[in-house]
């Protein structure tokens, strides 16, 4: 898996954060996070969440994406840096699936079907919705699937002007929720994993679609554990919301739920 999520830069940017701001990172967040007397800036704590999901080193997740075009689900385990791995159980618009990872290559089979392969550069291809041959972008699904939790925090927590909603309630505890919106052009344009082509390629589907701005939603429980990511297109077909959760982190081994 690639370098997940850019540990030298990760743990560089949390180093500046914090004695920018005088804050501890012990103490953000914590079970006293609403109402904390000691504000912690939200980029910091989602840098710190998304380094503590890296160095778990595997996760469960559960993502649901609903929008125009149905609802679509996704259940499994990821496994990363010494390993590359992951199972997922998927459903959607082309039935009920697996979807299975092994260092960086991808492979996805529907009940009585052949599986479609594709590699990391290529996965928005397993798409249902995409078009015909390996290139272009799909809207992100697939690439959702694929992607660490922290490195997808990582993303918005430097790209992403994000504010505190304050504490609410999420799993059993107290978590902190941070949102915030960022132009497509700006949020793509300085990922450095994509391509020059692949770049242009995400883009100009956003364009297409009438997306100008992609709203995010992080929540961060205590510990600095990543509990939850949330991503909201609005564009000209309607508005398609994909959230992740991270039931459980660790290396356990990559064995998808029953059912997705």
């Amino acid at each position: 898996m690639p370098p997940a999520p850019r540990a030298a830069a990760l743990a560089a940017a949390l180093l500046v954060l914090g004695t920018g701001t005088g804050c501890s990172l012990l103490a953000a967040p914590d079970t006293r996070t609403p109402g904390n007397p000691r504000p912690i800036p939200p980029k910091q704590v989602v840098l710190a969440a998304a380094q503590a999901m890296d160095d778990a080193g595997g996760a469960r997740i559960e993502v649901v994406q609903e929008g125009p075009g149905g609802r679509r689900t996704a259940s499994g385990t990821l496994v990363w840096g010494a390993r590359d791995e992951g199972e997922l159980a998927v459903t959607d618009e082309a039935g009920t699936g697996r979807l299975a990872l092994k260092d960086g290559e991808i492979d996805l089979a529907y009940q009585g079907g052949a599986a479609k392969h594709a590699d990391r550069s290529t996965a928005e291809s397993l798409d249902p919705g995409a078009a015909p041959g390996p290139d272009g972008y799909a809207g992100g699904w697939m690439t959702a699937l694929i992607s660490t939790p922290g490195n997808r925090a990582y993303a918005i927590a430097q790209n992403v002007p994000l504010g505190s909603l304050g504490g609410e309630q999420l799993a059993g505890m107290t978590v902190a929720h941070y949102q915030g919106t960022a132009a497509v052009d700006e949020f793509f344009g300085t990922d450095q994993e994509l391509s020059p082509q692949r770049r242009s390629a995400t883009v100009d589907w956003y364009r297409r679609h009438g997306v100008t701005a992609i709203g995010f939603d992080v929540w961060v429980g205590p510990g600095e554990r990543l509990l939850r990511l949330r991503e909201t297109v609005r564009g000209s077909a309607g508005t398609t919301v994909t959230t992740t959760d991270v039931p459980s982190i660790g290396t356990g081994d990559p064995t998808p739920s029953e059912g997705g």
